[in-house]
């Protein structure tokens, strides 16, 4: 990712320059986490995807990058995301194709029911009280009065049925997240994103479909860097390329 100073904020690129993205100058950064999440997506031609927690919009305009023939709606409870988002809108051409909302997704999600073919998300990691406050990065990195069930529960509610869910989280919580999509979604994928061979997971990607009872699989998953610290040749085939994980 290249970055450019603007100000209290940052000109940054994904997927090898396909994507623009503007994100503050401190605070909460885009690391590589959107791009792993929207690499994800499956989306069916012309259809409807959501991204929950957007921030500034690198899930949802990589997603959009990927899968052209798709539409897409971020939303976000902070206004200075969701107006960084929007400079991105313009700055990556997609304002026929996306829109970006400030909202609270328990409250939201409620007016928006069974709207999208694709709900995606990369939701706060950390339980209240579970890590130090920090002025810039809180609204992003831990859970409000929406824990991560309630959270997980809301983006089912905006999704079709068969829709399918998409949500990248600490590996520590797939247990959490599991529990959250018992009895709403089946036909669960667990990817799990290991730093280096070897080494536990720190992330997983794990897919889910509403309304079905499919078994849950876990895939060999992803190893992302090599022992002297690069990036794996299929971690950069999805970092760089837009490869499918």
């Amino acid at each position: 990712m290249q970055n450019l100073q603007k100000g209290h904020h940052t000109s940054d690129t994904l997927l090898g320059g396909r994507v623009q993205l503007y994100q503050p100058g401190e605070g909460f950064r885009v690391a590589i986490d959107p791009v792993f999440l929207a690499a994800a997506v499956r989306a069916r031609p012309k259809g409807r995807i959501l991204d929950v927690g957007c921030g500034s919009g690198a899930a949802l305009f990589c997603a959009l990058a990927r899968e052209e023939e798709t539409s897409g709606i971020g939303l976000d409870i902070q206004a200075c995301m969701v107006s960084l988002a929007v400079k991105g809108i313009k700055e990556n051409k997609l304002e026929q194709r996306a829109k970006v909302l400030e909202g609270d997704v328990a409250l939201w999600s409620k007016k928006n029911e069974e709207l999208f073919d694709v709900v995606l998300t990369n939701p706060p990691y950390f339980a209240i009280g579970s890590v130090p406050p920090s002025p810039h990065r809180n609204h992003s990195h831990t859970e409000s009065e929406v824990n991560l069930a309630d959270w997980i529960i809301a983006c089912l509610e905006c999704l079709r049925l068969k829709g399918q869910f998409v949500i990248i989280h600490r590996a520590e919580r797939v247990s959490d997240i599991i529990a959250a999509l018992h009895r709403r979604a089946g036909a669960i994928n667990i990817y799990p994103l290991w730093p280096k061979k070897g080494q536990p997971a720190k992330r997983v990607v794990i897919t889910a479909l509403k309304g079905r009872r499919s078994p849950t699989v876990v895939h060999p998953g992803l190893v992302l860097h090599k022992e002297n610290g690069d990036y794996t040749e299929a971690a950069n085939a999805i970092l760089k390329d837009a490869a499918s994980l």
